[in-house]
């Protein structure tokens, strides 16, 4: 029973930010009064309702969407690569997916004779170009196999995705910049209602996989060599679990930004509060950690103390910065066996 304690507190805490998330903001409100408009009470004042079904959910629900997701994808890329900065803003994933971002928002012309609604085309592109950044960071890993050159590698992928999108930027209409940049600080608050799902399916795809991947994940953690001993088809799955890390990095930096470090980070907080690396009690760990984590960022970036309008990633960077450090200091090994 005690295993299970540490997992309910989480999902305790998860639930503690989820509803804090419901009632702060520019206008504070009651538990009541949130329960009033969810339930659909005849007291309930309009204004109200509006704001909490139309504006609080769903970026309560998308921030932690999003935050699960990055976190499972930022695992399965340190498994897989055995790297424990790997990530999907760290080796170039996120980068992929703004250029199909900024090719769909900045190169109008390029997309809109499609038959493709603008929502769509912006989830397609951001998928697409995670995906190609994903495949050249598979060809390097086969071609180099080393993590440090593996990274760089990473970084240089993500700096030319940035000069292509620079590019775009020079060239594009002032209107459309503006959105851009925006779209650029980082934002769990641009997803409506009736785009949520958007983010939900590829988001369940990938907890689905994670849940029937743990002992793929540990065979893979201790080489390809044991985990081919073990009986595993390492680059079957190898493949596998990094397309699906692409689409829902892809997936998620469509409808909120290029988020930084939660996908890296999260996996470091889970193993350190749980002091394991198999992950059959790591992946749901790691998922309450990145829902906790996005809605934190999120309540941090929201709260009048700072302004009420922080650029989201300028919080994850300054929580993740010092994570990235302790991760780089510390001096521990953490990819032994699980």
């Amino acid at each position: 029973m005690k295993s299970f304690r540490p997992y309910v507190a989480l999902g305790l805490l998860t639930v503690l930010l989820f509803v804090l998330e419901l009632v702060t903001g520019s206008t504070a409100l009651g538990v009541r009064e949130v329960w009033a408009a969810l339930v659909d009470a005849p007291s309930t004042d309009p204004g109200v309702e509006a704001v909490v079904r139309e504006v609080r959910i769903p970026q309560a629900i998308t921030a932690l969407l999003a935050g699960m997701g990055l976190a499972i994808g930022g695992l399965f890329m340190q498994t897989i690569f055995r790297n424990p900065l790997a990530g999907p803003s760290v080796m170039g994933v996120s980068s992929g997916a703004s250029l199909g971002v900024a090719i769909v928002m900045l190169a109008h012309p390029l997309w809109a004779s499609l038959p493709i609604p603008p929502d769509a085309a912006l989830m397609v592109a951001a998928m697409g170009g995670a995906l190609a950044v994903l495949a050249l960071v598979m060809f390097a890993d086969r071609r180099l196999g080393d993590g440090v050159t593996l990274l760089i590698v990473g970084l240089l992928i993500s700096y030319l995705c940035s000069a292509l999108v620079s590019v775009l930027q020079a060239t594009s209409s002032a209107q459309a910049l503006q959105g851009f940049v925006f779209w650029g600080m980082g934002s769990f608050g641009g997803v409506s209602s009736d785009r949520l799902l958007w983010l939900a399916i590829p988001v369940a795809t990938t907890l689905v996989v994670a849940v029937f991947s743990p002992k793929t994940l540990n065979a893979l953690l201790l080489g390809d060599d044991h985990a081919t001993t073990l009986g595993v088809d390492t680059r079957r799955s190898r493949r596998r679990l990094l397309w699906i890390t692409g689409i829902v990095a892809g997936a998620v930096t469509a409808c909120c930004g290029p988020i930084a470090f939660i996908g890296m980070v999260t996996p470091h907080l889970a193993r350190g509060m749980f002091r394991t690396n198999d992950h059959r009690k790591l992946i749901p760990a790691t998922v309450l950690c990145g829902g906790s984590l996005a809605l934190l960022c999120d309540l941090i970036a929201r709260s009048d103390f700072m302004g009420g309008s922080l650029p989201l990633n300028a919080v994850t960077s300054l929580l993740g910065a010092p994570m990235v450090a302790w991760v780089l200091f510390s001096g521990k090994r953490w990819s032994s066996s699980a």
